[in-house]
């Protein structure tokens, strides 16, 4: 276990206990806080497989229903189809629904009706996937594997990160569909952490080498990559989640939080950028806390 995981599963750990400390949270703050996370995983989720709509005709054709001239039917439904997914995780979550093939082959058909002529069913023909390091198991063992993935969730474990990370991974690998399977994966994965008390993480489009490249390293069988990669998307959830309690945990850009401070915004972008400062990066600007910062100077600081 790498030492860059260890100091963020300790956030990880903190973010959590302060966030159960705060819950109830106000029902109108959770509606805005999830339907935040709604647009933004449905647009990087479908950016992330090629989709070209911009975050703000995302936000479009959710909300208003318009058609945005230039794009394609397709693209259209990937965005409402995802958007629904997503609230169908949220509402499998809040009933305690666990993830078998029942979850599985509902969340696909939501995601993917329109637009493939079989959704919901299991691939009956093998599949080479371009880039993959490995191909897709024989079709005739995708019920099996799934079988094996599932039975594995049963078992409890206090490391819901890399559970998570582990169920992500192991269901692309699957590939237990002919399309769509990267869409369920993420959504899949999410429906696991709420379930687990955690809020839903986005897997930004900026990061898809990263994304890819850590998937194809655990193929390899070097799970750690794509782990942290998960554990870093759940500490930015966090931190968004936290954020609208104010205080100490509101998130600050670090241009403002550098006047709180003996440090200039460069000093302190730096440190986010390496991963001392625990920081979220908003658009292109990096945010942290007072809390974090307070954290920063025990660890590494100015007193």
């Amino acid at each position: 276990m790498s030492s860059e995981y260890i100091l963020l599963d300790e956030r990880i750990r903190q973010k959590k206990e302060y966030l159960d400390a705060l819950r109830p949270l106000p029902a109108d703050v959770v509606r805005q806080l999830y339907d935040e996370v709604r647009l933004l995983h449905t647009y990087n989720s479908n950016a992330i497989e090629g989709n070209t709509l911009t975050l703000s005709e995302t936000k479009v054709v959710l909300e208003e229903g318009i058609t945005i001239g230039g794009k394609t039917i397709r693209e259209h439904l990937e965005a409402t189809n995802n958007a629904r997914g997503f609230d169908l995780i949220l509402r499998m979550a809040e009933d305690g629904v666990p993830v078998s093939h029942v979850t599985v082959q509902k969340i696909h058909e939501v995601v993917t009706l329109g637009i493939l002529e079989r959704p919901g069913c299991y691939r009956t023909k093998n599949v080479r996937i371009s880039g993959a390091a490995r191909s897709p198991p024989d079709w005739h063992s995708v019920v099996r594997d799934l079988d094996l993935l599932f039975a594995g969730l049963s078992t409890h474990t206090e490391d819901v990160i890399r559970t998570s990370a582990a169920l992500h991974h192991r269901f692309i690998a699957i590939h237990p569909f002919i399309d769509g399977n990267g869409r369920v994966a993420r959504l899949l994965s999410n429906l696991y952490l709420v379930r687990e008390g955690y809020p839903p993480l986005v897997l930004e489009k900026e990061r898809r080498m990263q994304y890819y490249q850590s998937l194809r390293q655990a193929d390899l069988g070097n799970p750690d990559p794509f782990l942290l990669f998960i554990a870093h998307a759940e500490n930015d959830a966090l931190s968004r989640f936290l954020s609208v309690a104010g205080g100490r945990d509101r998130l600050i850009p670090l241009s403002e939080l550098a006047g709180a401070s003996p440090y200039s915004q460069e000093y302190l972008s730096l440190a986010a950028r390496k991963g001392l400062l625990d920081a979220t990066k908003i658009g292109t600007a990096w945010h942290s806390t007072l809390r974090a910062l307070d954290s920063y100077r025990r660890r590494h600081g100015r007193k």
